[in-house]
């Protein structure tokens, strides 16, 4: 096989789409991150009266892939949760104290969120959006689609 032709397979067994055209060469021994730089206000998405007194929500990272559609939630005025960024609580979307355990090694904490009205919302299971906890479709791209089968 020539030179040119097994760097072309390799680039095609590991890369990613980022969804412009372009291609990410992902070597193996290193993880996946899908996070987005936080977009523009979208309309009818709640606000998290909690963003501004906890940074929980400006995590560098983003947490493992859950699921690829998010969960609809009714949220309680003035109610405090705790949505689950590490991907790994048993009781998603919201955190069940997983991160806590010292043998798992997991440096993402919970976003505390509470809403200013009752209503229903929906909560990312792909942990990968840029308005952490609430859904802002990240997880209609073919890169996340693509990362659980």
């Amino acid at each position: 096989m020539s030179r040119n032709l097994l760097a072309y397979s390799m680039r095609k067994l590991f890369s990613l789409s980022n969804g412009v055209g372009a291609r990410l060469i992902i070597p193996l021994s290193t993880s996946v991150n899908y996070c987005s730089k936080p977009s523009k206000s979208i309309p009818g998405m709640p606000k998290n009266i909690l963003e501004d007194f906890n940074s929980s929500s400006k995590q560098p990272t983003c947490g493992v892939i859950y699921d690829k559609k998010p969960f609809k939630f009714t949220c309680v005025k003035g109610k405090k949760y705790a949505w689950c960024l590490c991907g790994k609580s048993k009781s998603q979307p919201l955190c069940d104290g997983t991160h806590k355990n010292p043998h798992l090694k997991i440096k993402h904490r919970p976003v505390h969120f509470a809403v200013d009205e009752d209503r229903d919302v929906w909560l990312c299971n792909c942990k990968q959006t840029s308005k952490r906890p609430f859904c802002d479709g990240t997880h209609k791209r073919e890169d996340i689609q693509a990362a659980i089968r």
